[in-house]
């Protein structure tokens, strides 16, 4: 895969699909993460004298302009970062972008509108995202593919543009790779995942291969309640997949027959409704009221997790533990995110609600290893597929 260093930029007009896609309340960024993790790519092609022209989407508007998804408040934040203007084009491939682009100088920096306000962007017709890839890469020269959080689309600006410009990967790109080697290739042992989040159904292909490979694997967070009831245990109202049930009692035979520490909650946090304020109290995982719903592990499920955590070597996490939004049920997440820190192994934060969670609970960022900006595309690597984002930045 060709880097930063392969290509002469300089004078050249490079166009970069980042990664972009942050939360907003109304037009405040609430998370400005993915925003901070393009910067140094961004940063070192200006600073080579490139003319730097950057593309990404925001949330789905289903190639629908929404002035909703606008990337104008992230051109802005981009700009603080940088610490220098960033022109910003009101279209994506149309006469503003055009001449946004075509405007930039040495070193200076431009953001387009956002990508999916084109249909074209993610079309599943190979002909209309072409023709869509062939204006955009009209706007630039050379092609830069650091957005890790989209390279598992089949998305014009991620699969279609880098076999039409000559391209490398950026900084981000070749980072977030090296990591998921470490966990793929051999990675230094014990070697624990620790998986969470609402749904065991966007998790399948994951557990299926990672039963293959891991020491132990803790399941946490609201999947936990399908494998406690493939178990024969009653769940009351809480989060549940019953159609899942079956191919969950496969992982824990095959995690059986594997010799693969399978670690489910011991206890949770069981509340009288969905809320920030519900009435709660700990109780057996394998004991929940009928009445009520778990939205977080206990207080023994967390030393168990941290136990099992603490000999760790290299470790993966991705999904809370329970309902982070609401203080009352951040515990168990902040438990495994403190018990990974203490632990000093390799430690990757899978993207998505994990690393919000992270940012959200004020834990140090530089008290893990790796924080993923790619929920989806980090989960797809370690499920062996492969992501077309990254196989058009190896041809």
């Amino acid at each position: 895969m060709r880097t930063l260093d392969d290509l002469d930029v300089k004078g050249r007009r490079v166009l970069v699909r980042a990664d972009l896609n942050v939360p907003l309340d109304g037009e405040t960024i609430t998370d400005d993460g993915r925003i901070r993790a393009s910067v140094p790519t961004i940063k070192a092609l200006a600073g080579r004298g490139a003319r730097v022209v950057v593309c990404a989407h925001l949330g789905r508007p289903k190639g629908q302009v929404n002035p909703k998804y606008s990337l104008r408040p992230v051109a802005a934040r981009l700009g603080e970062l940088l610490g220098q203007d960033v022109a910003f084009a009101t279209d994506v491939v149309g006469d503003s972008a055009r001449a946004t682009a075509e405007a930039l100088q040495d070193g200076q920096v431009a953001l387009l509108e956002n990508l999916r306000f084109e249909p074209g962007e993610d079309s599943k017709d190979d002909a209309a995202r072409g023709a869509f890839a062939e204006k955009l890469a009209g706007l630039a020269e050379l092609y830069v593919g650091d957005g890790f959080g989209a390279v598992h689309r089949k998305h014009a600006s991620v699969y279609d543009v880098p076999r039409i410009l000559p391209h490398a990967a950026g900084g981000l790109i070749v980072a977030e790779v090296e990591v998921l080697r470490k966990l793929t290739e051999q990675p230094e042992r014990p070697y624990v995942v620790v998986l969470g989040g609402a749904k065991v159904s966007d998790k399948l292909g994951v557990i299926a291969n990672l039963l293959t490979k891991v020491d132990r694997l803790l399941i946490g967070g609201g999947m936990a309640y399908t494998f406690l009831k493939a178990q024969g245990h009653e769940v009351g109202g809480s989060l549940l997949q019953e159609d899942q049930l079956d191919q969950v009692r496969g992982f824990l035979a095959e995690a059986a027959e594997r010799g693969v520490d399978l670690v489910l909650p011991v206890d949770v946090l069981a509340a009288t409704e969905f809320a920030a304020d519900a009435e709660h109290e700990a109780v057996e995982a394998t004991a929940i009221p009928a009445d009520r719903q778990g939205l977080d592990i206990g207080p023994k499920t967390r030393e168990l997790f941290a136990a099992k955590l603490a000999d760790a070597k290299t470790v993966f996490w991705n999904g809370p533990m329970g309902v982070f939004e609401f203080d009352a049920f951040s515990g168990g997440t902040r438990a495994v995110a403190e018990a990974l820190i203490a632990s000093g192994a390799f430690t990757v934060v899978g993207g998505g609600d994990s690393a919000a969670a992270v940012r959200r609970l004020g834990l140090p960022e530089d008290g893990f290893s790796h924080i993923s900006t790619g929920g989806g595309a980090s989960l797809e690597y370690l499920e062996g597929k492969t992501l077309p984002g990254l196989a058009a930045l190896e041809e």
